[in-house]
C-alpha cells in the first residue's frame, strides 16, 4: 500500500527528514476500535481495543496475542523504565500502573473528592513524573463529577497535582525531546496545546502551538528533532517544533493515535479505527 503524502512546508534544515517516500503498511485488522499504542524497549508493540476491553500484544514475527483482558475498556498506554505499563481506565474512571508480574496500582480516581471523568491518555518522562488527559465524551458527559476538563500531572510520590482545567476537552498527550515540554492535543479546540517542564514537572508558559487542524487531534508523539506527529483526520499530520506543517502521512482509516517503535525507534506505528498500520521513517522517534 503506497502511502500518499502531502508535503505542506519544508525548510532547508529539515532537509534530511523525507516523507515523500513513506509507504503505509496494515499490520493488523478485525479490532473495533484500536488506540493506546507503546513499543516496549523488551521488542513487543502494546495496543488497545477498548470497546473490547483488551490489549494487545505483538512481538515481531509472531500472532499477535491478548496481553490482558479486563473489564475496565482500557484506553491510552504508556511504560515506565521499569517496564511497567500505566493505564487510563476510561470506564473506571481511573489511571492505573501495572507492574511485571501484573499487580495492579491504582494512582489516581479522584480529584478533591470528585471522581475524575474518563482518563484518555498518559505520558511517562524517564523520571517517573506522569501526565495524563480527563476529558469526557459522548455518555461520560451524563455522570461527570467535575467541572472541567482536565490536564493532570502525578509526581513520582503519587501526588496528583492538576496543570489545567479546560472547558474543551484535551486528549493525546505527549512529551519533546528530553522531557522539557508538554503537549496535549484538545479535540474541540482543535489545536496542540503547549507548555513548559521544569525538573520537578511543574508546567509553566501555556500556548497553543499549532492551531485550527483539519480533523479531530487525538493522539501525539514527537521525533528526536522535536516535529510533532498528530493523528488526525485523513492522517498523521507532522509540524515542526515551532507548529509549522511539514506533511500528512494518508492513513486509510481515520487514525487514533502512533507510537515510534522497532529496535531503532524508526517505524511509526498508528491505530485507525478497526486496524494498526506502521510506517518506516528516516527519522528516530523522541525516547522519553
Amino acid at each position: 500500500m503506497k502511502l500518499a503524502v502531502t508535503a505542506l512546508w519544508l525548510c532547508s534544515c529539515l532537509a534530511a527528514q523525507d516523507f515523500s517516500q513513506v509507504t503505509v503498511e496494515k499490520l493488523a485488522g478485525g479490532y473495533r476500535f484500536t488506540e493506546g499504542p507503546v513499543w516496549s524497549p523488551e521488542g513487543f508493540l502494546l495496543f488497545s481495543d477498548v470497546p473490547n476491553s483488551r490489549i494487545h500484544r505483538w512481538n515481531p514475527g509472531k500472532p499477535i496475542e491478548v496481553f490482558r483482558e479486563d473489564k475496565n475498556y482500557g484506553n491510552g498506554n504508556a511504560l515506565d523504565a521499569q517496564g511497567r505499563l500505566y493505564t487510563c481506565q476510561s470506564v473506571a474512571r481511573r489511571m492505573v500502573r501495572t507492574d511485571k508480574k501484573g499487580k495492579e496500582e491504582v494512582l489516581a480516581d479522584k480529584w478533591q473528592g470528585k471522581r475524575l471523568n474518563a482518563p484518555n491518555d498518559v505520558v511517562v518522562r524517564h523520571d517517573g513524573h506522569v501526565w495524563f488527559t480527563d476529558p469526557a465524551f459522548g455518555a461520560q458527559m451524563d455522570r461527570r463529577e467535575l467541572e472541567f476538563h482536565g490536564v493532570f500531572h502525578i509526581t513520582p510520590k503519587g501526588v496528583l497535582e492538576l496543570v489545567a482545567a479546560l472547558e474543551t476537552r484535551p486528549n493525546g498527550v505527549t512529551l519533546g525531546p528530553k522531557g522539557q515540554i508538554l503537549y496535549v492535543a484538545d479535540s474541540d479546540a482543535k489545536c496542540v496545546r503547549a507548555w513548559d517542564l521544569d525538573r520537578q514537572g511543574k508546567a509553566a508558559n501555556p500556548r497553543v502551538l499549532v492551531s485550527k487542524i483539519d480533523g479531530v487531534p487525538d493522539g501525539l508523539r514527537t521525533d528526536e528533532k522535536g516535529n510533532l506527529y498528530v493523528a488526525a483526520g485523513k492522517g498523521v499530520a507532522v509540524f515542526s517544533p515551532e507548529g509549522k506543517p511539514l506533511a500528512v502521512i494518508e492513513v486509510p482509516e481515520e487514525p487514533s493515535n502512533c507510537a515510534f517503535g522497532d529496535p531503532d525507534y524508526q517505524t511509526l506505528y498508528i491505530t485507525a479505527q478497526t486496524s494498526v498500520y506502521r510506517a518506516r521513517l528516516n527519522v528516530k522517534g523522541s525516547i522519553e
